[in-house]
């Protein structure tokens, strides 16, 4: 085999000394003793899946400035994501099969980390001819970045029977377009207004109606969780939901759809991830400019980057015992795998070998210059974090010990015919 890989590796749910056997990006063989033609032995650092964000926003094509496919999937492989699920609010936006095939040729040969790209649903829209060719379909329900709003009722219904008959999975940004407020704002606690959290809970009910299989994007409210749970959808989460909330003053720089709220808003979703009650973690990385941000609130964009940063938050709660390593490998990389039928996720023969190796005694502080996204700005600087030693996409070394460690080789996890 061409590669084998040795350490204290996460296999059918618990730490064990293992090594990994890999040829042709694929994992072939886990056992005690193997050989390879290169063996790399981690000794007592840990082996993990790597992680598979299925929320980012790469802005690419249209939006460079803010961030691309190359700078955006760099940052992913220094936070130890191994893929990342793009949204389709790009410009033009990725709402038919042209304009998602140019956007596939547009990204092609970018990536440093494996990728899939979302297709936006618009009334009237062609779902069914985009569908080979996406890992998925995004809804927004309530008017967010970009104009993709989905606010009448027959167009969801019409939505949602064209995603049932596709098999793949409605990614909905949900908050409900007629209750969000209009009011001008001048802070996070005006933004909080405007999109109560009775817009989420609004938009999770109506989402029953819908009969495919339903993704409930960045949970934001400790009641939307509970609306969520009624139902047999997927969750998830995002870094700032559970680190920030309103309190935060950081201005238009923790503008982000949906807001931040309360924090027992904050400690409620915390603690449903803490155990195991929340499908995955996804940054909903929305890089914006410094120069966007500065902007008066009321104009400035909602979002904030975090694919750099949420897997080494998490992992240093998992180094202070306040998470189990298990919940967050599931939320990480399992779970996403599983909803989105990618052969990733999990250190097991036959999956692709995306592997992030971590050394638990490097707990340090996020430092923004540090980070690689090309928007050049973080709210974690000074939080306690764990940045992955090594990342590995297919068997390919892309970082390790801070440093750019190999070629960009990504690729699209769909191919359609």
């Amino acid at each position: 085999m061409d590669l084998v890989i040795e350490g204290r590796a996460f296999v059918k749910g618990r730490l064990s000394n293992w090594c990994i056997g890999i040829e042709d990006g694929r994992i072939v063989e886990v056992a005690k003793n193997l050989r390879g033609e290169e063996h790399v032995d981690y000794g007592q650092m840990l082996v993990l899946p790597a992680a598979i964000d299925p929320h980012v926003h790469l802005r690419d094509p249209g939006l460079t400035a803010k961030e691309d496919f190359s700078t955006g999937t760099l940052a992913a492989a220094f936070g130890g994501v191994g893929c990342v699920l793009d949204m389709p609010n790009t410009i033009p936006p990725a709402t038919s099969l042209a304009d998602l095939r140019e956007k596939k040729r547009t990204i092609a040969g970018k990536a440093w980390t494996d990728y899939g790209l979302f297709a936006g649903c618009i009334p009237g829209g062609k779902l069914e001819e985009m569908a080979p060719h996406a890992v998925g379909f995004k809804m927004f329900m309530g008017s967010s970045t970009g104009k993709l709003l989905v606010a009448e009722e027959r167009d969801r219904a019409r939505i949602g029977q064209a995603v049932k008959a596709t098999g793949k999975v409605l990614s909905v940004h949900a908050e409900e377009e007629a209750l969000i407020g209009k009011e001008r704002e001048q802070d996070i606690r005006d933004h909080l207004r405007n999109r109560p959290f009775q817009a989420e809970v609004a938009a999770i009910d109506r989402l029953s109606a819908l009969g495919c299989r339903v993704n409930v994007c960045h949970l934001s409210s400790a009641a939307g969780l509970n609306a969520a749970s009624k139902y047999n959808f997927t969750k998830e989460v995002t870094a700032h939901h559970l680190f920030l909330d309103r309190d935060n003053e950081r201005g238009a720089f923790a503008k982000v759809n949906p807001p931040l709220r309360t924090r027992d808003d904050r400690f409620a979703l915390m603690k449903a991830f803490l155990d195991g009650r929340i499908d995955m973690l996804a940054s909903d990385h929305a890089p914006h400019t410094i120069e966007d941000k500065s902007q008066e609130f009321d104009i400035a964009p909602s979002g904030m980057p975090g694919v750099e940063t949420q897997v080494p938050l998490m992992l240093a709660l998992v180094k202070k015992g306040a998470l189990p390593l298990d919940v967050l490998v599931r939320a990480m990389a399992e779970r996403p795998a599983e909803v989105f039928s990618l052969k990733k996720g999990r250190i097991e023969e036959g999956r692709d070998a995306d592997l992030m190796v971590v050394d638990t005694r490097a707990l340090g502080g996020i430092k923004v210059n540090n980070l690689h996204s090309k928007c050049g700005w973080t709210l974690y600087e000074g939080f306690d974090a764990i940045f992955p030693y090594a990342t590995y996409v297919r068997g390919h070394k892309v970082v390790e010990d801070g440093a750019i460690a190999g070629e960009r080789g990504g690729r699209d996890v769909v191919v359609g015919p």
